[in-house]
């Protein structure tokens, strides 16, 4: 498998050794125990902590590990057959336990179409939990805004529940290249929200378009989802940004349930870079 990945002190590409990554002008980059490598340049952020912390990763892992989510995850690994052909190289940009592109990197290989992929996210946290599937998957802790590979070197980038970095995006696709973007709709876990808040809101939807870049397909997924017991019940919750944002008096409100009923609602649009 090749290594497209890129120094993000000097951009020139980065060799993979046994323990670490280095480039030719020597800066050094090591594997952690779990395999990835941290290509985060942390003096450009002022922030304390980088994406989803332990809780949330964790929550996301138990909630995805039970397929509430993989219609979601069925109708992305047919959208990938339709576009993509052995040898492609593939960016899962913000890709967190790599739950998606792992699923759709083992459909691929059974229809007999030998992709890449690569996976990036800010959180460490959601890497470690990727390098527990052994999917084969090269994973670096990076931000989208600077992604740490070539221009112009992915046929493919998935998008999903994440920032839309689209300048960097279309840097790294080659013409032609496909970007393939999950979002949540309207009323995507409604039901949940109006079990926490007095006043639930609708989810901001944006626009599809994005400069250099063409929709050529746009398609929704809808399903009410049935939630068995109170564990799935709180890893929904806690998966989200809503937990973070919700006092403990509204908490609460979800430790009597032990089943429960919610849209799940979600936006595929497929891009071509122009």
């Amino acid at each position: 498998m090749r290594n497209f990945f890129i120094c993000p002190v000097c951009e020139k590409k980065l060799n993979e050794e046994e323990r670490l990554y280095r480039c030719e002008s020597g800066h050094c980059f090591d594997k952690s125990k779990f395999g990835y490598v941290n290509l985060l340049m942390s003096q450009k952020s002022s922030a304390k902590r980088h994406g989803d912390d332990r809780l949330m990763v964790r929550a996301r892992r138990d909630f995805l590990s039970k397929n509430y989510y993989g219609f979601l995850r069925d109708r992305l690994c047919v959208i990938c057959e339709k576009h993509f052909e052995g040898g492609s190289v593939i960016l899962d940009a913000g890709c967190g336990e790599c739950w998606y592109s792992s699923g759709i990197l083992d459909y691929l290989s059974s229809k007999n179409i030998e992709a890449e992929f690569f996976g990036i996210d800010i959180s460490k946290d959601a890497l470690e939990f990727a390098s527990k599937r052994k999917s084969g998957i090269r994973a670096a802790v990076a931000s989208l805004f600077s992604i740490p590979l070539p221009d112009e070197s992915c046929d493919g980038l998935l998008n999903i529940f994440s920032p839309g970095a689209f300048e960097e995006f279309r840097r790294v696709l080659k013409t032609d290249g496909i970007l393939i973007r999950v979002i949540p709709l309207e009323k995507h876990l409604f039901n949940l929200k109006a079990a926490i808040y007095d006043k639930p809101y609708f989810n901001d939807v944006p626009g599809p378009a994005i400069e250099g870049f063409e929709l050529i397909e746009e398609t929704e997924l809808k399903k009410t989802i049935n939630i068995r017991g109170n564990k799935d019940i709180e890893a929904l919750f806690m998966m989200t940004p809503y937990y973070y944002k919700t006092g403990k008096d509204d908490q609460q409100k979800l430790e009597s349930l032990e089943s429960f009923s919610t849209q799940a609602e979600f936006g595929i649009r497929i891009y071509k870079k122009i």
